[in-house]
């Protein structure tokens, strides 16, 4: 079967910022698949379909863009936004450690982005949108790995987004900053906790969750996703959320000294 609406496929959709974009997708009048690792207990919303995916298994992967294009013959956009985060100094964190982050963070992007390729080029076209974040142009003291994931994707999309553009693809970056999501609750613990790190990481998990507690709404994040999936002519990035526009603008105009102070300062870092 074909559908004649556009269809889009949003992982980690269960909630937060995969759950409001699924949603405003529907809205914008998309047929929509969400996934996450186990839907049994997610919420049902009309219009969202829902199928169990980790996106670090080739099988599961290779299985659930199989199902998309069986039931609704065409695949026209996918969010990639299942992720989890970190937390401890980067001396904490173990190769193990770092190598199960990257699985899912980068490697699920990847995993998902190579499934839905053929599909996209035999149609003549679709977008890929990769949620990435502020921490993929900024450093994350306390959060190297997280940050080092993002920066990983920031990379990867931006040189896809090249060699696909001329086959009707486009490779797309969302940057949220702070956003009201559980995402804290998926925040992995350093499995090689030091004494001389102990303070300044409670300093650190402070700091984020203060940041979530007093960040964006999820809608804002779903929004920017939607001006991703349908500007006519698309921005390769697009920030989500005023906080987000003025750490990207501070970035790029700041004297690197002034911003480093500024990176120490806001995460409670002696001078």
């Amino acid at each position: 079967m074909t559908t004649a609406q556009p269809v889009a496929l949003v992982t980690g959709a269960s909630s937060g910022i995969g759950q409001a974009a699924a949603l405003a997708l529907v809205e914008a009048g998309f047929e929509v698949i969400g996934t996450s690792r186990n839907t049994s207990g997610a919420p049902h919303h009309d219009g969202v379909t829902l199928l169990d995916l980790n996106v670090a298994s080739d099988g599961s992967v290779s299985s659930v863009v199989q199902q998309v294009i069986e039931r609704f013959g065409r695949l026209d956009v996918l969010v990639n936004n299942a992720g989890i985060g970190s937390a401890g100094a980067a001396e904490e964190n173990s190769v193990v450690q770092a190598q199960s982050l990257f699985d899912i963070n980068v490697f699920g992007v990847i995993r998902m982005t190579k499934a839905v390729l053929p599909h996209m080029r035999a149609q003549g076209g679709g977008r890929i949108i990769n949620i990435s974040s502020v921490l993929g142009f900024i450093p994350a003291p306390y959060g190297a790995l997280y940050a080092a994931s993002k920066h990983a994707v920031e990379g990867y999309s931006e040189s896809l987004d090249h060699e696909v553009r001329a086959l009707g693809i486009r490779v797309l970056l969302v940057e949220p900053a702070y956003t009201q999501t559980p995402f804290d609750t998926n925040i992995v613990p350093p499995d090689s906790p030091l004494e001389v790190y102990a303070a300044q990481r409670h300093i650190a998990g402070e700091v984020v969750a203060a940041g979530i507690k007093g960040g964006d709404q999820p809608a804002t994040v779903a929004k920017a996703i939607v001006a991703a999936v349908t500007d006519p002519k698309p921005r390769v990035r697009y920030t989500a959320g005023s906080t987000a526009g003025r750490v990207r603008t501070l970035r790029r105009l700041a004297p690197s000294g002034a911003f480093d102070r500024q990176i120490r300062k806001v995460n409670r870092l002696a001078s």
